[in-house]
């Protein structure tokens, strides 16, 4: 029986994904693996929530309506510069690796092309709130 890794069992994570099946899928996952889920299906609603109540690591999308990735990015490093962000992209108009190269360079800890295995997800969450 595979025993799960709860490191950081009260950490709170924000998943911002415009996709709801990516969105659900990520709440779910992490979830089971101990983390404190909240969502939002864009950058706007991303960073009330944050601002409201910071979680200990964000995971945004980079191509969303209303307010992208890139921009939320952008303001969350801004305001809390020392904040644990992944950023998660299938692409858009350009390949998703140079989305990922732009959050990378504003700061972004942690880049993950989609499709993603689940894996990939958890450990990169486990190195950044270890």
């Amino acid at each position: 029986m595979k025993t799960r890794v709860r490191s950081a069992m009260a950490a709170r994570i924000l998943v911002i994904e415009d996709d709801e099946l990516i969105r659900d899928l990520l709440k779910q996952l992490l979830e089971r693996d101990g983390y404190t889920v909240t969502t939002a299906h864009n950058g706007k609603v991303g960073l009330k929530l944050f601002r409201d109540n910071p979680a200990d690591l964000v995971i945004t999308d980079l191509i969303m309506p209303e307010k992208e990735g890139i921009e939320t990015i952008r303001e969350l490093i801004r305001d809390y510069p020392d904040v644990k962000i992944i950023a998660i992209s299938g692409g858009g108009t350009i390949a998703p690796f140079e989305y990922l190269s732009i959050a990378e360079r504003l700061g972004v800890k942690k880049t993950i092309p989609k499709p993603f295995k689940t894996e990939e997800i958890l450990a990169a969450i486990r190195q950044l709130i270890s």
